[in-house]
């Protein structure tokens, strides 16, 4: 699937919601499903790399404890199979929302705690906005399952030469960033323009001296690289270093910031921060 492609479906998922949500939520609700269909397929992905077949992923569930730690500790979180994304859609028409909301609850006491600082809440704002899709669990379940059966047509392999996440982010907030979010430091900055801009400092950069071990550390997938915009941030360096750095292994605080429906800029959190130290 190519970006014009995510693109069209993206926008068919929002249509979807029109009806039924302001279209600055749409965000909370698509990048909320599609993450958690990304955190799943990672899972099944995991679970194949074990060598276990369909038969024993299907009997995989939080009674095998010592499993379930085992998952915990390798990826820092445990979907038993029946809260998994590919489940939800092999139910077909026996699909609740009640499926979501047990599966969304299911994650948060499913996480290691190496991992609660990352993980905890993530699925908060979706949880809490079920509600919202419908005024009965009859309505709810139908646009939850609509919504669901156009997200599983993206592609969370890592089989693309993009950063599918990092895409439906920029293409979210450039479709639907409104004045009010604008004037809060929300500003949304077209991928052209970051490229330029990542080329005209790498160019100012190019004589500065990158210590070895921040180096070596980039380049090691093993290491996470936590950054504010790290879209802008790995293109910077992808230019400073003259070699082109895979989104392997980097992951951007500002989309963590709109999953938890937190500001998305450094004036605001920094606000928010204040205010939570004083409360």
């Amino acid at each position: 699937m190519n970006k014009q492609q995510l693109a069209s479906t993206i926008w068919e998922s929002a249509n979807q919601m029109r009806s039924k949500i302001e279209a600055r939520e749409y965000k909370d609700f698509i990048l909320g499903f599609i993450f958690y269909k990304y955190l799943s397929d990672k899972e099944v992905r995991f679970f194949k790399s074990k060598g276990l077949s369909q038969e024993d992923i299907i009997s995989i569930n939080e009674d095998d404890e010592e499993y379930a730690e085992y998952v915990r500790n390798n990826l820092g979180y445990f979907i038993s199979y029946e809260h998994l994304f590919s489940t939800w859609i092999a139910k077909g028409g026996d699909f609740e929302i009640a499926n979501v909301r047990d599966a969304l609850s299911a994650f948060d006491s499913n996480i290691d705690s190496v991992y609660k600082k990352l993980f905890e809440n993530i699925f908060k704002t979706l949880s809490g906005g079920l509600s919202k899709l419908g005024e009965n669990a009859q309505k709810q379940t139908k646009a939850a399952k609509s919504l669901i059966n156009l997200i599983k047509r993206i592609p969370m392999d890592g089989s693309q030469d993009y950063d599918v996440l990092g895409f439906v982010y920029e293409y979210l907030i450039s479709m639907f960033a409104t004045n009010d979010r604008k004037k809060v430091g929300e500003f949304y900055t077209p991928h052209g323009v970051f490229v330029l801009m990542s080329e005209i400092i790498a160019n100012h950069l190019k004589n500065e001296v990158i210590p070895q071990e921040v180096i070596k550390s980039i380049k090691d997938y093993s290491i996470e690289k936590w950054v504010f915009n790290a879209n802008f941030e790995r293109v910077c360096l992808s230019k400073c270093l003259g070699e082109y750095k895979e989104i392997d292994s980097w992951y951007c605080s500002m989309v963590w910031s709109a999953y938890l429906g937190l500001p998305l800029s450094f004036e605001n959190q920094e606000k928010s921060q204040n205010y939570i130290e004083k409360t």
